[in-house]
């Protein structure tokens, strides 16, 4: 039987919650043990239960030195990801860092190659790349059960209160104290939807991309976009078209959807949900497992198991971050485009909902698709060539 591997968690409220109760499920199962926490202020032994008395402390890398852990689990904000990660790095401790990566690719750049350079494993933490339907998707598409292979759609439409960009000080915010944070729709909140469209595309590595076409808007009062799409163009030859908004008139759950000449798939990433429509057959549904990633490292590190999101395998998607980064500063909406629903503290763009799923549908930006307060902004959208 494997002795549990020691685990450090940097971040441990906020979305670190998910990542202090996924610990708590693995170090039941024996595989992993939870040595110490890095807050600015420590879990109450209430927030930590059954996981014991882990060392806890603000300084990330004398907790790594005192502790022996194996494994750091980094869920801090953006800015932070590269250089706590090259802490880890520097002593051969290995790493689950969460999405997105880094807010620049020059910061992905730096991260990658010095966890490289330190011979350590970092597994990026796209949590819909572990999903059992990925494989069974391409399985389809290799297949011919939609035909060639024409394009992917990602559609996200969620709701946030404003609250929601108030969070954090990083919240919302494109840079911070002159540090890039790129915080947005596309690259944060619905950046599964962006990393999944490319990864069934077969385009994740960052020279998959040839150009990006974006369009960055918001309807809140932030530096950052909370209605926005972009479209990737890559080299083999199909567009990937995402679109995502936070000021959705209902909340919706976020999907991806593969085009084939004679059928497509849509793919709802966060409920590992299938469903095939081609033409001369019936729709047919199908549910699928979930590898962890947390597991998968440790599998990785004690049985050789393949890592599932390696740096390399997330370039494209940093290229995507790049182009956003790199674009205009979002337009704000005229106000006539939103209205506030007080009741619920959140800004809403009427026909935001319709026109996420026609974007998917249709691998067309939002100017392309009429909406005046696209067109009106037009000048304000970019496109990035990466050759």
């Amino acid at each position: 039987m494997n002795t549990p591997l020691p685990v450090v968690l940097a971040g441990a409220r906020g979305h670190g919650r998910w990542h202090v109760e996924n610990i708590r499920r693995l170090q039941k199962q024996g595989l992993v043990r939870l040595v110490g926490v890095c807050e600015l202020t420590p879990l109450t032994e209430e927030e930590l239960g059954d996981l014991g008395t882990p060392e806890q402390s603000a300084d990330f890398g004398a907790l790594l030195d005192s502790t022996g852990a194996r494994i750091a689990v980094i869920c801090t904000p953006i800015q932070t990801h590269t250089d706590l990660a090259l802490t880890a790095a520097e002593r051969g401790v290995h790493v689950l860092l969460e999405k997105p990566p880094a807010p620049s690719y020059a910061e992905f750049r730096r991260m990658a190659d010095g966890v490289a350079a330190a011979g350590v494993v970092c597994q990026i933490g796209f949590q819909s790349l572990g999903s059992h339907a990925l494989p069974a998707i391409r399985a389809m598409v290799a297949e011919g059960a939609i035909g060639t292979l024409v394009g992917l759609g990602g559609a996200g439409a969620w709701v946030r209160d404003e609250d929601y960009f108030r969070r954090a000080p990083w919240a919302g915010k494109r840079r911070l104290n002159g540090v890039d944070v790129i915080d947005g729709a596309l690259t944060n909140p619905l950046a599964h939807a962006v990393a999944t469209a490319l990864a069934l595309g077969g385009s994740t590595r960052a020279e998959h991309v040839v150009g990006i076409e974006t369009e960055l808007l918001r309807a809140n009062a932030i530096e950052s976009d909370d209605t926005s799409c972009v479209r990737v163009t890559t080299t083999q030859g199909h567009p990937v078209t995402v679109a995502a908004t936070l000021c959705a008139e209902e909340s919706d759950e976020p999907y991806v959807l593969v085009h084939g000449s004679s059928g497509r798939i849509t793919f709802w990433y966060k409920q590992d949900r299938v469903l095939l429509q081609r033409a001369g057959h019936g729709p047919q549904e199908s549910e699928h497992g979930r590898t962890d990633l947390l597991e998968n490292l440790v599998a990785h590190l004690t049985t050789g198991a393949a890592l599932l999101v390696p740096p390399e395998e997330t370039g494209a998607f940093m290229k995507v971050v790049e182009a956003i980064r790199t674009s205009p500063d979002p337009a704000p909406l005229p106000d006539s485009a939103w209205h506030r629903i007080p009741d619920e503290n959140r800004r809403v763009v009427p026909g935001i909902d319709g026109l996420v799923a026609a974007a998917a549908d249709t691998l067309s930006l939002y100017s392309e698709l009429g909406a005046p307060w696209a067109l009106a902004a037009e000048h304000l959208s970019n496109e990035v060539s990466t050759r």
